[in-house]
């Protein structure tokens, strides 16, 4: 489930930036930022077409919400379903209620942070990312994802470098390492000599 969140991000950024295209969630190559000399771009925030949902099953997690107001899990179920059916907007709430009940939850701090990103709240999404990496330094997927925002959300290619480059640090063969190091190889071969800082 959690590789279907980051196909989500990654098929977005895709659509927005005709050079990018990367693995984050199922098979994709990861393509780097644009170069120095093109504008760099958030995804637009239509690019995922949201889809319905299992009325049933949102009705059934709603009641299960009500009836245990100390539980994060429906609220965890309900951010999940309608993150998978990219219905961001949707999801935010029951992420953010899922957190406030329980703060640890790396999986939905960093799903939230996604979904802040495709509702177009760029800062909101980099405080879900951090908030992940404060409990877990190397949450690969909280790293990968921050150095995607950072690079087409804020146009903070530094940024993205240093997230990339801890991602490939942590685990090189993992998706989300041969996801960073993909990004980083392409933005070095786009941007050769300039004046990134590609160490």
């Amino acid at each position: 489930m959690r590789g279907r969140e980051l196909m989500v991000l990654a098929g977005a950024t895709l659509c927005s930036v005709a050079i990018m295209g990367w693995i984050v969630w199922s098979e994709r190559q990861v393509s780097p930022p644009p170069s120095s000399g093109q504008a760099v771009q958030a995804p637009p925030i239509a690019a995922p077409a949201p889809r319905d949902v299992d009325a049933t099953r949102v009705a059934t997690l709603e009641a299960s919400a009500v009836s245990s107001p100390e539980d994060a899990s429906p609220r965890v179920s309900l951010g999940d379903l309608y993150f998978e059916a990219e219905r961001f907007e949707d999801a935010i709430p029951w992420y953010e209620q899922a957190i406030a009940l329980n703060p640890s939850d790396l999986d939905a701090s960093t799903s939230l942070g996604v979904s802040y990103y495709y509702a177009g709240q760029t800062e909101r999404a980099i405080e879900a990312f951090e908030r992940s990496l404060e409990v877990a330094p190397s949450n690969q997927r909280a790293l990968l994802s921050l150095g995607i925002v950072r690079a087409f959300g804020l146009q903070d290619l530094e940024g993205a470098i240093t997230a990339w480059e801890q991602v490939v640090a942590i685990a090189p063969d993992s998706p989300e390492g041969v996801a960073a190091q993909d990004s980083l190889d392409r933005l070095r071969a786009v941007h050769g000599s300039t004046d990134v800082d590609l160490r």
